[in-house]
């Protein structure tokens, strides 16, 4: 059950990684031999997207469906392994969340230095006529 949060932490891990790559000041050259690489990456990665999304659907029915633990009935280790289960379940959405917003961001970042690149191009077109 571990396998997807897993990968879905070495994903976070890799997307912040290129958002750091993508944002640190470079060569204009490396830096647009990294951003048409990235932008090759982005269409296969966007798997993410719906894993994540459907990683959330499967924590909310499972949130919906818990045995609640607040009356006296529990034992201490039985509460103890209630909120136990809520904490990995919050650190799970916010592990789904980061994931689309860091794809998100990596999406517009590229998108943003491509339209840049193209408006250099017009300029220098309009200079040299």
């Amino acid at each position: 059950m571990a396998l997807q949060w897993m990968i879905l932490t070495y994903v976070v891990a890799a997307e912040a990684a290129i958002a750091f790559l993508l944002t640190i000041p470079s060569p204009k050259l490396v830096k647009s031999r990294l951003v048409s690489l990235v932008s090759l990456i982005l269409q296969p990665a966007m798997f993410i997207v719906p894993f994540a999304a459907f990683q959330l659907l499967d924590i909310y029915w499972k949130n919906e469906h818990r045995l609640m633990c607040t009356g006296e009935t529990c034992t201490a280790a039985e509460r103890d392994r209630y909120e136990k289960s809520i904490y990995k379940a919050q650190r799970n959405v916010i592990l789904c969340a980061g994931a689309c917003l860091l794809y998100w961001c990596i999406y517009r970042i590229c998108k943003y230095y491509k339209e840049i690149q193209s408006l250099e191009e017009v300029e220098k077109r309009y200079k040299d006529q």
